[in-house]
């Protein structure tokens, strides 16, 4: 039986056209703030290392120390072989960060939340998310076949009247990213939560990208705005500042156990390797340890913005380390991003669909541990290409 696969080609085709096309590029070393990328030395500033921990001595210490103790695979998912010790340590201490009754560790972010939204919502009930959440907050609400409505970015007035006018629906609950991905900028939480409060709505925040970064020694979004002790569900990642692999959810004791009886993103896949959680957990006791690393963070992240600024580059009102440059199309966007590597640093150009057409940009992120020298490279280049290329930046 004979089939066609033209419309691969079509499909492929398309994508060019539209200036969408994305391929693998190939890493040769650590990611510090300088990277081996296909061969080249060039400056990062796409990575979500943004404490630098995976290459912290004491991270990489205790992953040596368990893949010799424990060997390289979990050999099992968690509920049959896989539940390490390693993992009642690491989750304990989420718990304490997180100041939640319990943690449960996921195999990456993603499956936390394709996990956990289902659990919250399903047929009857009703999700209410906010309009530039992370895909792996869409995909978890289409798993869960609730009602989804979409609420404009951070917009609690618009949240408000959804709640006002949704009172039928058996169960309600609120997802936000704290901090958001390609914006860099943070959710309004406070009135988030009274909004929650006041409708009787369960409250979930993703909290990948303020993990490590914001808040009581790191602790997150959550603790930025003083919400700790509250009925709010937190979810992260240990692939970030973290600078391991994997996803968690914090929150009531009883949260935990439905998700290790009900969440498929937990039961039907395997474990981390031992060296993973052991890195994952050296690398909390760093980032609660090491507050200067989050200092460092934050003032290469305002150096580099008013530099670009000065220098003409239009960027979105960021809070965070993550300092997106809007350029417009994806054609353009990929251009300026091959003219930067050109120039040395590797500035990933990104597209629709993670982000909103006509919105296509550069997302930098630095890291605590760039260099000054590293810091105004990227600034040398910046300045380079505006001046070299006036038409396509600011056309």
């Amino acid at each position: 039986m004979t089939h066609n696969y033209d419309w691969l080609d079509t499909e492929f085709t398309a994508l060019e056209h539209a200036g969408l096309r994305r391929h693998l590029r190939t890493v040769m070393s650590a990611p510090t703030g300088t990277i081996n990328l296909d061969g080249r030395d060039v400056v990062l500033l796409g990575s979500n290392n943004y404490l630098g921990l995976s290459t912290h001595p004491q991270v990489i210490a205790a992953a040596v120390e368990a893949t010799q103790t424990f060997g390289t695979g979990a050999s099992g998912s968690r509920l049959i072989s896989g539940n390490s010790e390693l993992y009642t340590t690491l989750e304990t201490n989420l718990a304490k960060v997180k100041n939640t009754e319990a943690a449960l560790v996921f195999s990456s972010g993603y499956t936390a939340n394709t996990g956990v939204i289902p659990i919250l919502a399903g047929e009857g009930d009703l999700i209410l998310s906010d309009a530039l959440n992370h895909a792996s907050i869409i995909d978890g609400c289409r798993l869960s076949r609730a009602t989804k409505k979409v609420y404009r970015h951070c917009d609690v007035e618009h949240l408000k009247g959804l709640l006002s006018e949704s009172t039928a629906f058996r169960r309600r609950l609120i997802v936000t990213d704290g901090v958001f991905s390609m914006d860099g900028d943070i959710a309004p939480l406070p009135d988030i939560h009274n909004l929650a409060t006041e409708y009787d709505a369960m409250l979930l925040v993703d909290d990948a990208h303020g993990f490590g970064i914001l808040g009581r020694d790191g602790s997150g979004t959550v603790a930025h705005f003083g919400l700790e002790n509250r009925d709010i569900i937190q979810m992260g990642t240990l692939s970030k500042a973290i600078g391991a692999l994997g996803g968690y959810i914090t929150g009531s004791r009883t949260l935990i156990e439905l998700l290790i009886n009900k969440a498929r993103g937990l039961i039907f896949t395997t474990g981390l390797p031992p060296a993973t959680l052991a890195a994952a957990n050296a690398a909390l006791n760093v980032m609660r340890s090491s507050p200067e690393l989050r200092q460092h963070l934050f003032l290469h992240a305002k150096h580099l913005k008013l530099a670009l600024i000065d220098l003409g580059y239009t960027l979105l009102p960021s809070e965070t380390q993550i300092l997106p440059v809007v350029l417009g199309s994806p054609q353009r966007a990929t251009n300026i991003s091959e003219a930067l590597l050109a120039e040395g640093v590797f500035a990933p150009a990104i597209r629709p669909p993670a982000v909103p057409p006509d919105t296509s940009r550069l997302r930098l992120t630095v890291m605590a541990t760039h260099t000054e020298t590293e810091i105004q490279h990227a600034i040398d280049a910046f300045a380079t290409l505006s001046q070299n290329s006036v038409k396509d930046l600011h056309s």
